[in-house]
C-alpha cells in the first residue's frame, strides 16, 4: 500500500488511541494471536472451504472503538474508507453501503431509468446484477458471455442494443477483467453509460488501471467471502460529484443531509426543516461504523491477499494443466491482471465424466465447490416476476452445465495444494 494512499486515511478521534484502552488493545492481541496458525490438516478429511476470514486483531480494536464510542452508524471510519477506496481504484468520490447488492441498486437507480428502459448484463452473473436492474424500473437484457473468459461478449452486446437501450453492466466475474476497450467504444458510439459490476475483483487491472475506473460508475462488494471484508458491505463509485451527490441522498432515506448542494436546496425549499429535507426517493442503505472500522484496515491488506490468490491459480494452472483435455482452466489475457475470486473450471465436451462427478468427489474429499454463479440466470424461477429479455446464451448455458469453481485464499497453505492437486489425480486416474 502506497504512502500517497495512506494520506487519503481522514483523522480519526478514537478511543483506542488513549491509555485506559490498552488492556482491552493487549487482551484482544493475545487472544486473537493463534488466530492464522496453522491448524491440523488430514488430507481426505480436513475441509478446505470456499473462504476464510480476512480479519485480524487490528479491525477487532478498531471495531471496539466504535462500540464504546457509542457512534455506531455511519461516521468518520465510514468516509475514511470511502477516500481510500476511491482513491486505490482511480474514482474520485466512493458511496459505501450495507452491501454490493445495495451498492447495485444505489448506482442503477442514480440513473433514474424510464419504465421500458433497457440495460444490457451477461447471463452468467449473480442474481444481485440482475435484479436491481429491475427494482431500479429497468429491464435486465441477459446476453451471451466468452466460453473461455465467463465474461460478457462485446458482439453480444452490439447485437442486444435497441432504442430503449440505456446502459451496459459489464460484470468482472471470479475477478477477471472484461473487454473494457471494446464496452467503452461501444458505449461510447451508442451513448450508453457504464455501470461496472467489480463486487468480485478487488485489485483486477486492465491495461494498466483498475477495473471500476473505466465506466460511469462502478461497485465493489465486501462481503465475509470476498478479497477483503467489512463483514457486509460494498461501495459503488463516481468521478463526478453530482451523481455521488445523488447516490449519498438515495443511500439514506432521500435526504439532502450529506449532498455538497445541501444549502442550495434547502435556500430553495425555506418552509422544510433541513434535517428532513428530502430530494430523492431513497432507500436506507447505510452501513455501519464498525464496516468502516474494519474497512480502514483491510484495505491495506489488499494486494498482498490478490497476490496470494494470483499464486495459487499460477500453481493449480501448472499442475492440473496435465488435464486440459477434459477441463478447461482459468487464464489471463494479456495487458490485465485477473484477481482470482475463485478458481473456475469447465468440463469439456467429451470428457468421460460430468460436471456433477468431479464436483461430488472433490467434495467427498472435503474441497468445497460451487456452481459459477446463478449459472444461467435466465432460466432461474425467481426471472418469471422479472420483465427481461434474453437470446442467444449458447455459452451461459454450455458453463451451467459443465462450470464449477472452488475457492482460492491465504488459507490454502502448501499441505492444501499439494492436496487439493492429488484429489485431481486421484479422480483422473480412475477414468483413464
Amino acid at each position: 500500500m502506497t504512502t500517497s494512499l495512506g494520506e487519503k486515511k481522514l483523522q480519526l478521534t478514537r478511543l483506542a488511541d488513549k491509555p485506559q484502552f490498552q488492556e482491552i488493545t493487549g487482551l484482544v492481541k493475545r487472544l486473537m494471536a493463534g488466530y492464522d496458525e496453522p491448524q491440523e490438516f488430514v488430507r481426505g478429511k480436513t475441509r478446505i472451504p470456499l473462504n476464510v476470514p480476512t480479519y485480524g486483531a487490528p479491525e477487532v480494536i478498531e471495531a471496539l472503538d466504535s462500540l464504546m464510542s457509542t457512534w455506531v452508524t455511519m461516521g468518520a471510519k465510514v468516509k475514511a474508507f470511502e477516500a481510500m477506496f476511491a482513491y486505490y481504484v482511480g474514482m474520485t468520490h466512493g458511496v459505501m453501503t450495507n452491501s454490493g447488492s445495495s451498492a447495485n441498486l444505489l448506482a442503477l437507480s442514480s440513473l433514474f431509468l424510464e419504465p421500458g428502459d433497457e440495460v444490457i448484463v451477461p447471463a452468467l452473473t449473480w442474481s444481485t446484477t440482475i435484479f436491481p436492474i429491475a427494482q431500479a424500473g429497468g429491464v435486465p437484457v441477459l446476453v451471451d458471455v466468452d466460453r473461455e473468459t465467463y465474461n460478457i461478449s462485446p458482439a453480444a452486446i452490439e447485437r442486444a442494443i435497441t432504442p430503449r437501450t440505456r446502459a451496459i453492466m459489464p460484470v468482472h466475474l471470479l475477478g477477471n477483467p472484461c473487454d473494457m476497450d471494446a464496452i467503452m467504444s461501444i458505449a461510447v458510439k451508442h451513448r450508453l453509460a457504464v455501470v461496472e459490476d467489480c463486487c468480485e475483483a478487488h485489485g483486477a487491472e486492465y491495461h494498466g488501471k483498475k477495473v471500476g475506473s473505466f465506466g460511469d460508475r462502478s461497485t465493489y462488494s465486501f462481503f465475509f467471502s470476498h478479497h477483503i471484508s467489512t463483514i457486509e458491505g460494498g461501495i459503488a463509485l463516481t468521478r463526478f460529484i453530482s451523481e455521488a451527490d445523488t447516490m449519498r441522498s438515495m443511500r439514506a432515506h432521500g435526504w439532502i443531509r450529506e449532498m455538497s448542494c445541501r444549502d442550495a436546496i434547502s435556500y430553495q425549499n425555506p418552509t422544510i426543516d433541513p434535517r428532513f429535507l428530502f430530494a430523492y426517493p431513497g432507500y436506507n442503505m447505510r452501513p455501519t461504523e464498525i464496516s468502516g472500522a474494519f474497512g480502514i484496515h483491510q484495505l491495506p491488506r489488499l494486494e498482498g491477499l490478490v497476490e496470494i490468490r494470483r499464486n495459487l491459480a499460477s500453481y493449480f494452472n501448472q499442475e492440473l494443466g496435465r488435464y486440459q483435455d477434459w477441463i478447461q482452466l482459468p487464464s489471463e489475457a494479456p495487458n490485465t491482471r485477473h484477481s482470482y475470486f475463485a478458481y473456475p473450471i469447465t468440463v469439456k465436451k467429451g470428457a468421460p465424466f460430468t460436471k456433477k462427478k468431479l464436483m461430488d468427489f472433490l467434495e467427498s474429499k472435503g474441497l468445497e465447490t460451487r456452481p459459477i454463479e446463478g449459472s444461467n440466470m435466465a432460466i432461474q424461477p425467481a426471472m418469471w416476476h422479472i420483465n427481461f429479455r434474453a437470446d442467444g446464451l449458447a455459452n451461459t448455458q454450455y458453463i451451467h452445465d459443465n462450470g464449477f469453481f472452488f475457492g482460492l485464499h491465504h488459507g490454502i497453505g502448501p499441505e492444501q495444494q499439494e492436496a487439493i492437486v492429488s484429489y485431481f489425480a486421484e479422480f483422473m486416474e480412475q477414468r483413464k
